[in-house]
């Protein structure tokens, strides 16, 4: 473990050299795989992302009990890309090429048995997820419903083909051919329905094509494509009282919740702290005041500027009214957002007494990309939206 550790400290620091070497070395000497992968020069800049992130994620939790559930999910949701076992070894062999051109001096025997051996345990675990799965490799879905807020955010409603079995707070990455090759994930934003139709929230993200397609120029009747549905931000039944935090659309987990607690109401209180850039991007209030209203266990807060003031007035407000609402310790608290929003979060919960083991959110590596060579303030992350992002394909990424 120490010397995995140890040895990735040295390649972080190269990260985007390592990336850039590894699809090189694999398209160098296996170009049979270049068609699996995004075509434009933007969207491969996002797949060398999601491939570091996924790498730091493995190194960040070598010694957790989640690492193995982690790598079977990710397999899983690897068949989407038509990964097939024998993939497995030209990955295997272009990563440690990367790692051993990366790494320099301090690539010894030692350390290139110790990567070789991980790899081995990470390959097996995945195709053993892959393996295992019964479900298809994705579901096709055609667009029933699309409804548009402003310029920037968008509702899907879907009809899957076949019935897509999911547990509220999870999500599905999808591929449009508008993009093709390119898969994003974005939360299911309701509990199952007797008809089988799923919604998606979606936040254009500027310059993403995916999200720009699917905002602006998706047409009802055409066809998408859904994963295997991921993620771990799903209710736990306690007797403690729930807080939900969300930013933007990662609010989509939290509504999906927030009728399940309905079909089920609960015995505690639930509390909905809401945060937004402005008032405009509460796209979803009518329904929230109307759950407000049915449910008296249900309270709401919502965060935004004042009229009037900047954008960032919104990253103290919500600081104060987490400030004032008590008995953290006691809380069961679900996050869900962008990655630093979540990460700057969950520590100033943890700050007023919230039990680490009670927070509950999808594990997304930072960006350091995002970070801009500083650590972002507090909220910074969903009031100022950086151009490139991560996304994590079997865990929680970003809901963009």
């Amino acid at each position: 473990m120490r010397i995995l550790k140890s040895s990735f400290a040295v390649v972080e620091r190269r990260a985007e050299h390592t990336v850039k070497f590894f699809y090189s070395h694999l398209f160098w000497h296996h170009p049979g795989l270049r068609p699996l992968f995004p075509s434009s020069a933007e969207d491969m800049e996002r797949q060398r992302d999601r491939l570091f992130a996924a790498l730091t994620h493995v190194v960040s939790h070598l010694e957790d009990d989640s690492l193995l559930p982690y790598l079977q999910d990710l397999g899983r949701d690897h068949r989407k890309y038509l990964a097939a076992p024998e993939h497995y070894a030209a990955v295997g062999a272009s990563l440690l090429a990367a790692l051993a051109a990366t790494s320099g001096d301090a690539w010894t025997p030692d350390v290139e048995k110790a990567w070789a051996e991980a790899y081995r345990v990470m390959a097996d675990a995945m195709a053993a997820g892959a393996a295992a799965s019964q479900d298809p490799p994705w579901w096709d879905a055609e667009v029933v419903r699309h409804l548009r807020y402003g310029e920037d955010i968008g509702v899907l409603t879907l009809a899957p083909h076949a019935p897509l079995p999911y547990r509220p707070g999870q999500y599905v990455s999808v591929s449009s051919e508008r993009v093709p090759t390119t898969w994003r994930t974005y939360s299911l934003a309701n509990a199952p329905r007797p008809d089988h139709t799923v919604d998606l929230h979606v936040s254009r993200i500027e310059g993403g094509r995916l999200s720009t397609a699917l905002v602006r120029e998706i047409q009802l009747g055409e066809a998408l494509r859904l994963g295997a549905p991921g993620g771990r931000l799903t209710l736990r039944r306690t007797d403690r009282p729930v807080t939900f935090i969300a930013a933007g659309t990662g609010w989509a987990p939290v509504r999906a919740m927030l009728e399940e607690l309905a079909d089920h109401p609960p015995d505690q209180d639930v509390r909905l702290f809401l945060a937004a850039r402005d008032a405009a991007h509460l796209y979803d209030r009518p329904w929230i005041d109307a759950y407000a209203a049915a449910f008296r266990w249900l309270g709401v807060t919502y965060i935004t500027p004042a009229p009037g003031q900047h954008r960032d007035q919104a990253t103290a407000r919500l600081a104060t009214a987490l400030g004032n609402r008590a008995l953290w310790p006691e809380q069961d608290v679900y996050l869900s957002g962008p990655p630093v929003f979540m990460e700057e979060t969950a520590l100033l919960l943890e700050e007023l007494g919230a039990r680490p083991d009670r927070l509950f959110h999808d594990a997304v590596p930072v960006p350091a990309a995002a970070r801009g060579g500083r650590p972002l303030g507090f909220g910074e992350w969903f009031l100022h939206r950086p151009a490139a992002h991560w996304h994590n394909p079997a865990d929680r990424s970003p809901r963009t």
